[in-house]
């Protein structure tokens, strides 16, 4: 347990260059403050740590080289793959602009063009940044701490604008992109429910607050996201849905392959086929299910089916008009 506190010590330091306190050290490691002078110590006879203004920092030694030099072909790849990145992200992040300017300086000298594409990218961040403080402030300040609880192995508590689910706990076990078809790659956090053993995946635009709780977590060395629950029973509504369609043929399960699924279990049923699978329960699951038009049809769970039923009748609603001036021709 010592080694791993250690590690996340280092961890902590490196992603805080500025410096961080004992005292936040202590709070996002989860132990008492006295113990944390150890572990700098033990830390030390690793890399070159002090302590200045009651913060503890990594030093840069004089003798080691304090540009990372990179090839034309290295900068043009990072290049491009900053500009995809500033383009793909669903809200535009301060880090992504101030370590883009980092970069930009170091190869100033050696491959200006490049240097300039990609200080005008950050400067593009911070504009839309600017532009929209009242989206990306609380985003990237719920990010932010789901960071530094992935970083230091710690609980975060959040709320969520999902219904029935406004407030749970999770261990996060991975923070990234996420595929979710039609171009669309979402930042989401991916992790343990508290108190259980199921894998869930948010979207970070759905999560309102982010705390992080006192509680330490570690992540399996044997992870399996989004193995199949024991529980067949009811599905978790941020998690996901045991399904079971019919189908009036198997090419219709393509239309469900950019989702998150189990494997599906296919049995003949007459002329068609009974499918049965784990999906997750998203706003997709459902435009998946209408773009099959008549190939699929829900037959459970109960629950389910009912509010993709009322979700078809909303629709409906909005055409009313049009559905009777048709039916009169």
């Amino acid at each position: 347990m010592k080694g791993e506190r250690i590690a996340q010590l280092e961890l902590l330091l490196r992603s805080h260059p500025e410096g961080i306190r004992r005292a936040e050290i202590a709070r996002r490691l989860g132990v008492h403050r006295s113990t944390i002078s150890r572990y700098v110590e033990d830390l030390a006879k690793h890399i070159d740590i002090y302590e200045e203004n009651s913060l503890i920092k990594i030093r840069c030694p004089d003798d080691e080289p304090t540009n990372m030099e990179l090839s034309i072909y290295e900068c043009l790849a990072f290049n491009m793959g900053a500009e995809a990145l500033a383009g793909k992200a669903e809200f535009a992040n301060p880090h992504l602009a101030s370590g883009l300017r980092k970069l930009a300086m170091n190869m100033k000298s050696y491959a200006p063009k490049i240097s300039e594409n990609a200080l005008g990218i950050a400067d593009r961040i911070d504009k839309a940044i600017q532009e929209n403080r009242s989206r990306t402030g609380q985003y990237n300040q719920v990010l932010e701490v789901l960071i530094d609880c992935w970083v230091s192995g710690r609980i975060a508590r959040i709320t969520t604008d999902i219904p029935d689910k406004e407030e749970i706990e999770i261990a996060p076990y991975f923070i990234g992109f996420k595929d979710e078809g039609y171009g669309r790659k979402p930042i989401t956090v991916t992790g343990r429910l508290r108190h259980t053993r199921d894998i869930i995946t948010l979207n970070i635009s759905s999560i309102t607050d982010a705390t992080m709780l006192d509680q330490t977590y570690t992540i399996p060395d044997n992870l399996k996201p989004f193995s199949k629950r024991d529980d067949a029973a009811g599905y978790d509504a941020i998690d996901m849905i045991p399904l079971t369609l019919r189908l009036k043929e198997k090419s219709a399960l393509n239309s469900f392959s950019p989702l998150v699924h189990s494997s599906y279990e296919l049995e003949k049923d007459g002329d068609g086929y009974i499918c049965r699978m784990e999906a997750e329960n998203s706003i997709e699951l459902m435009l998946r299910i209408v773009q099959c038009g008549t190939s699929v049809k829900i037959l459970e769970p109960a629950e389910y089916r009912s509010r993709f039923i009322s979700s078809l009748k909303s629709i409906l609603e909005l055409y009313a008009d049009d559905v009777h001036d048709t039916a009169g021709r």
